[in-house]
């Protein structure tokens, strides 16, 4: 069978995953990081107290140490998701996204309701991202 094709992408500079699953996995050239939460990674402990910004800029912050531990950053990545509690927090949540997607090619996106995220988070991320 040989080595798998599969690599799960780890690193201390985002927090560790709060179940079963990695940080990210690298297949065929691309990376599938999982959604994000605003956790700081050296406490473990929720950034933000519900402050929209704060929560977000921590989200960005994580997806971004994920990509850099792989070896790609956030000019490669192709998709994201965005899970929101509230979409009224759509605008804020947007402006900020841009500074770090709204150069060059953004990505492809969603962006959804969800009634509840984990540990009481405002905002989620996920992304998909090319490594070669």
């Amino acid at each position: 069978m040989g080595s798998s094709p599969l690599k799960a992408i780890t690193t201390k500079a985002a927090p560790e995953p709060v179940g079963p699953y990695n940080q990210a996995v690298s297949a065929g050239g691309w990376l599938y990081c999982s959604g994000q939460i605003p956790l700081d990674p050296a406490t473990g402990e929720m950034v933000g107290q519900g402050n929209i910004e704060a929560e977000i800029r921590q989200v960005l912050r994580n997806i971004k140490a994920v990509l850099l531990e792989a070896g790609t950053d956030t000019s490669r990545v192709v998709r994201t998701t965005i899970y929101l509690i509230d979409l009224n927090d759509f605008q804020i949540v947007n402006s900020i996204y841009a500074e770090v997607f709204g150069q060059g090619v953004s990505p492809a996106r969603a962006c959804v309701e969800v009634s509840a995220l984990p540990k009481g988070s405002k905002v989620e991320l996920d992304c998909i991202a090319l490594l070669s």
